[in-house]
Order: C-alpha cells, then sequence, then structure tokens
C-alpha cells in the first residue's frame, strides 16, 4: 500500500510536530500488520523518519519513494 504522508496534515497545509502523535496513530490504523508500504509525497524529513519508526514491527517492508531517488528500501522483514 502506499501512504502520502501529506495527506496527513492536508486539513492544515503544514506538518506540526504538536500534531506528531495524531500522525502516527493514524498511520498505525491505516497500514495492516505485515503490509508492504511505501511512503511517498511532500513532507517533513522529521515526519517520514517518524512514521517509519512507528511502522517498524507492523510493516513487512517499508519503501520510501520520491521522483529523485526511485524506490529506497527502509527497512525488508520479509523472511523469503
Amino acid at each position: 500500500m502506499t501512504l502520502d504522508l501529506s495527506t496527513l496534515y492536508a486539513a492544515t497545509g503544514t506538518a506540526k510536530l504538536a500534531d506528531l502523535p495524531a500522525y502516527e496513530l493514524e498511520v498505525k490504523t491505516v497500514v495492516p500488520r505485515g503490509a508492504d508500504v511505501t511512503l511517498t509525497g511532500p513532507g517533513p524529513i522529521w515526519l517520514y523518519l517518524r512514521i517509519a519508526h512507528a511502522l517498524h514491527g507492523i510493516a513487512r517492508i517499508l519503501t520510501y519513494d520520491s521522483p529523485v531517488t526511485g524506490p529506497v528500501v527502509v527497512f525488508d522483514h520479509n523472511p523469503h
């Protein structure tokens, strides 16, 4: 599944550090355990790092994708 992190703060237009617990909770709610997840979209680095940390132990594979880098595997816990 693909998560565009900008959707987390779309209502305000700017990611707020004070809203970080809500962002993490929303992501943990929508990502099923064992999912392969790709993070994308405009957002601050701190948000990407915290969401990646929040998904560790939930997502099986976490990938970051941007127009500059293309897909980059953050972690892969696939046993195969």
